[in-house]
């Protein structure tokens, strides 16, 4: 969650109840982006929420801004960082692994999983050698995991790998 003090707050609500050992993903590199349409309009948001978002997400811009708000989040008691979305900020998350050392994850949003469905689909590339070449992006960038849209398919390929 982008609000400062938000880690804090649940590490010490955690930590008062005898969770200590419960570990906190934090979302501190969250880029305001065209990227979250397709699920918006999956769960039928887009039209109806009313706030702008972009009040709280970071300016696609601005890479020094991610720095600073992982430093707070990680000072607070965060214990892992997300980048969100991941394709467009590979060097986010190369920054933030390299500067902190933390584990470090990327989330492939829905407009990025959609984005290779639709390029497959007219013909642009084959759909999962898109899918595994963009997650071997992540790894190459720093990530220690990935959220996708595309889990299943990823781990049907990766077994069809391993196998053959």
């Amino acid at each position: 969650d982008m609000m400062d003090g938000r880690i804090g707050a649940i590490r010490a609500a955690l930590d008062s109840e005898g969770f200590e050992d419960v570990a906190i993903l934090s979302y501190a590199a969250k880029y305001a982006s065209c990227f979250y349409g397709p699920f918006r309009d999956a769960v039928g948001s887009s039209g109806t929420l009313k706030g702008d978002k972009k009040t709280y997400q970071m300016n696609p811009a601005n890479t020094d801004e991610a720095l600073r708000e992982v430093a707070l989040d990680l000072q607070e008691g965060a214990d892992m960082i997300m980048v969100k979305p991941g394709l467009p900020y590979l060097d986010i998350i190369q920054r933030v692994k390299s500067t902190f050392s933390a584990p470090t994850f990327a989330y492939q949003v829905s407009g990025e999983y959609v984005m290779l469905k639709a390029a497959a689909q007219n013909g642009a590339f084959d759909y999962k050698t898109a899918l595994m070449e963009s997650l071997l992006a992540f790894k190459r960038a720093g990530c220690d995991g990935i959220l996708t849209y595309g889990a299943l398919d990823a781990a049907k390929e990766l077994k069809q790998q391993k196998s053959a």
